[in-house]
C-alpha cells in the first residue's frame, strides 16, 4: 500500500537556496515530523562538483554567467540550468530497503519511467550512473545523491530541453571524455517544458517507491520553505 509523501513543485531556485532546503527537509524526514518529501525544481546555470571530482574537469571560460559549487553529493561535476528539471527525493531509506545501490537503481527506473511516457526509450549502461539513450550513447540524466543516517539529499536533474554546450564546453561532465548529451527535446524533435514533464516525473517516483504525493502550495523561491521548515509545513497545511 502507498505511503503518504509531500510534493513540492518550486520555479527557478539558486542552488544554495535549494541545498538549504534540502538539509532543512532532510532534518524533518529524519525525525519522523514529515513524510517522505520530493523537491523538484530548475536552477540558474550552475556547475556542481561531487566528492569523485578530480583535478582539470572543470574549465569554465572567464567571463562565462555561471555559479561553480562544491557539494557533499556523490559523483563528479555536472551542469544545471534552466530547461532542466532537478529533482530531489528526500527519503528515509529505512522505508526504502536500507541499500545505497538500491535506492540509485530505483532512482534510475523512475527516470526510465518518466521518459517512458513520452515515448523515449532509456536503459541504463552498465558501470556508469544515469540514464542513457542508446545508439549511439548519450546521456539524458545525471544522478548525484548523499545518504547521511539513511535519509537522502540531492537526486537527479533530467535534460528536458537546454542548450547540452556546457556539459562538454564548461565541464568534463561526469568525468567521462567525448561523451555526448542530450535533452528530450532533442529526441522528440519539438520544445518541451519543464512543467510538462513534472506530473510524470512524479507518477514515476510514486510508482517505483510506492509514495501517494499531497502537492504542497509552492512560494517563489526555496528561502521560506528552509527557514524554518516544521512552521511552513504546519502553515501550508
Amino acid at each position: 500500500m502507498p505511503q503518504p509523501g509531500y510534493l513540492l513543485n518550486l520555479g527557478e531556485t539558486p542552488y544554495l537556496e535549494a541545498w538549504e532546503l534540502q538539509r532543512a527537509l532532510a532534518g524533518a524526514v529524519s525525525q519522523d515530523a514529515i513524510p517522505d518529501t520530493v523537491v523538484m525544481l530548475e536552477h540558474p546555470p550552475v556547475i556542481t562538483v561531487g566528492r569523485r571530482t578530480e583535478g582539470g574537469e572543470v574549465h569554465v571560460p572567464a567571463g562565462a554567467a555561471v555559479e561553480v559549487v562544491e557539494t557533499d553529493r556523490g559523483g563528479k561535476s555536472t551542469f544545471h540550468g534552466p530547461g532542466q528539471l532537478v529533482c530531489y527525493p528526500i527519503l528515509d531509506l529505512n522505508r526504502h530497503g536500507r541499500d545505497v545501490k538500491r535506492y540509485c537503481r530505483d532512482l534510475e527506473e523512475a527516470i526510465i519511467g518518466t521518459l517512458a511516457a513520452f515515448d523515449i526509450e532509456a536503459t541504463r549502461i552498465d558501470g556508469l550512473t544515469g540514464v542513457w539513450l542508446q545508439s549511439p550513447p548519450r546521456k539524458i540524466c545525471s544522478i548525484g545523491v548523499h545518504i547521511s543516517r539513511w535519509v537522502t539529499t540531492h537526486g537527479y536533474a533530467l535534460n528536458v530541453d537546454l542548450d547540452p554546450a556546457p556539459f562538454t564546453d564548461w565541464i568534463t561532465a561526469c568525468g567521462l571524455e567525448d561523451a555526448a548529451f542530450t535533452t528530450m527535446a532533442r529526441e522528440l524533435g519539438r520544445p518541451v517544458s519543464v512543467d510538462e514533464v513534472r506530473p510524470a516525473a512524479a507518477a514515476a517516483l510514486e510508482d517505483v517507491f510506492q509514495l501517494a504525493f499531497e502537492e504542497l502550495p509552492a512560494d517563489d523561491g526555496a528561502g521560506l520553505w528552509a527557514q524554518p521548515t516544521h512552521a511552513k509545513l504546519a502553515a501550508s497545511r
